[in-house]
């Protein structure tokens, strides 16, 4: 049994007692895959790239090492609804746009190529339709580690 389900159990047995409960928020949200945060990064696996990446970076094998870089995928959708007095248009937005928000991004030094990295331990299929959108628009391979 996971700890999601005991957790509310626990709860409505102490309600039932007569003990006063208030709802508590979880401030970390959990992952339906199992993984944990580590510091600043979405999971174990994660981190310990970025670790091995800046030894990698001091080392010079690779330079220019950046984390959670956004790309846009598809553009936000807005509509002219109004206009304001001074005849100005009042957007409304119909569609977020839709972005990719890559792990590493960093210049191999031996290539002298940008490689645009990302870390999967489950590769869903949000993730591969990204990946797909991100070789379409932007001509990126991700590298997948």
């Amino acid at each position: 049994m996971t700890m999601a389900k005991r957790v509310p159990d626990r709860i409505a047995l102490l309600a039932k007692l007569g003990y006063e409960v208030k709802k508590q928020w979880r401030t970390d949200a959990a992952n339906k895959y199992g993984a944990k945060r580590v510091g600043n990064h979405a999971s174990k696996k994660e981190h310990y790239r970025a670790e091995e990446l800046k030894i990698m970076e001091r080392a010079g094998l690779i330079s220019d090492l950046r984390e959670q870089v956004p790309f846009t995928l598809i553009p936000a959708q807005y509509i002219e609804c109004d206009t304001t007095p001074n005849r100005k248009p009042i957007r409304s937005c119909l569609e977020k746009s839709c972005k990719y928000i890559a792990d590493f991004i960093y210049v191999d030094n031996a290539t002298w190529q940008t490689v645009v990295e990302d870390t999967k331990g489950v590769r869903t299929k949000e993730y591969i339709i990204k990946r797909k959108l991100m070789l379409w628009v932007h001509g990126i391979r991700i590298r997948e580690v």
